[in-house]
């Protein structure tokens, strides 16, 4: 992969469609064959970039990075302190009983560690014969999965999660629906105030085509 798509770039922020697969930054344990969003974009812009959040590697979607320090320590804190609006699509198993939903079970990062409050909002979009549902998640607070385990916490877990599914139902449900391995969870958009300019942002990815695809069938 030689090039992303570009969302939206100015002087100072650059936002980028990235596909599923591809990891943020690099793993602490890299591979060889490793996809990885900040080295791709750097290169492609030829300048420096720096990490701003996070989307899981099977996540399609928006993802911002900034240009210089500056911008990357102030856009940080609106992320850290909830002050970006994010909006993500996700196929899921089933059909919700409730159009509208918020689950706030506590969520631990590992076994080990304390329950941390969460927070999600769900929506319900559309169904499909094929018993999947289309769910728009907005995430009130930043835990690991977070989506993804609420949603499993729901009875509804994300076509496509291997981490959370069965793998063989993972395997039969992607040759059925023609995905492969994908995990059907996209970061749809991000609406923030610009660290420099002050203006109001909102980002968008087109929708996943097998998300689209799939929640019409």
């Amino acid at each position: 992969m030689n090039s992303l798509t570009i969302l939206y770039q100015d002087k100072w922020l650059v936002a980028v469609n990235k596909p599923p697969g591809v990891l943020v930054h690099p793993s602490d344990h890299p591979k060889v064959d490793d996809l990885v969003a900040m080295k791709i974009l750097r290169d492609q812009i030829e300048e420096k970039v720096h990490v701003i959040h996070r989307l899981d590697q099977p996540t399609s979607g928006v993802l911002v990075f900034t240009k210089d320090r500056f911008a990357a320590r102030k856009l940080r804190q609106d992320f850290e302190k909830r002050r970006v609006h994010k909006k993500y699509l996700a196929l899921v198993h089933g059909h919700p009983r409730r159009s509208t939903w918020t689950c706030r079970i506590p969520l631990r990062k590992s076994p080990d560690a304390p329950d941390k409050p969460a927070e999600t909002s769900f929506r319900v979009l559309k169904k499909n014969s094929h018993q999947l549902a289309l769910v728009e998640a907005s995430p009130h607070s930043g835990r690991f999965h977070q989506i993804r385990r609420h949603l499993v916490e729901a009875g509804h877990p994300i076509v496509g999660d291997f981490r959370y599914l069965d793998n063989d139902l993972c395997f039969s449900t992607g040759e059925r629906l023609g995905i492969g391995t994908r995990m059907l969870l996209q970061a749809k958009s991000l609406e923030f105030l610009h660290p420099i300019s002050k203006d109001q942002m909102l980002i968008e990815a087109p929708i996943d085509s097998h998300i689209s695809r799939l929640s019409k069938s």
